[in-house]
């Protein structure tokens, strides 16, 4: 059974993202763990941890539910702020065959903008597969 890891935030419910999942759960047997980085949420200089979980669990509850509902084998966790820290803490001791990093557009991606992606193709040893949703599909809280 393959193993797959979804990184995602404010795009969790973008069209890109349901049809790579759909993609990978039409190949045969597969399980997906769903991790939400506590993303800061900022307000002018400063940032709310609380606030940025309390986020975090909203999206990654709705992503669950969704997906329970399409029968996917899900599970989820929020993680670090950091994506690159939250993926490396959420693959420790779990086999991931893929890692599928749903981003924003650029121009409006921090995580782009920060170049998570080929930093965290450079720090693990999972094929990772970015997905950028459309802007007019993006609601974000």
């Amino acid at each position: 059974m393959r193993s797959y890891l979804v990184v995602g935030n404010e795009t969790l419910d973008s069209p890109t993202l349901a049809a790579a999942i759909i993609d990978r759960q039409g190949q045969g047997p597969a399980t997906f763990h769903v991790v939400v980085p506590a993303t800061p949420i900022k307000r002018g200089l400063t940032w709310d941890e609380d606030e940025a979980r309390e986020v975090a669990r909203e999206r990654l509850d709705a992503m669950l539910a969704r997906l329970h509902g399409q029968h996917v084998e899900v599970t989820g966790e929020i993680g670090a702020p950091d994506p690159i820290e939250a993926v490396e803490d959420a693959i420790r001791g779990r086999r991931v065959d893929e890692i599928l990093l749903s981003t924003l557009p650029p121009g409006i991606s921090r995580w782009l903008g920060q170049d998570v992606p080929s930093r965290l193709k450079g720090s693990v040893m999972v094929p990772v597969v970015v997905l950028t949703a459309e802007r007019e599909t993006i609601r974000t809280t």
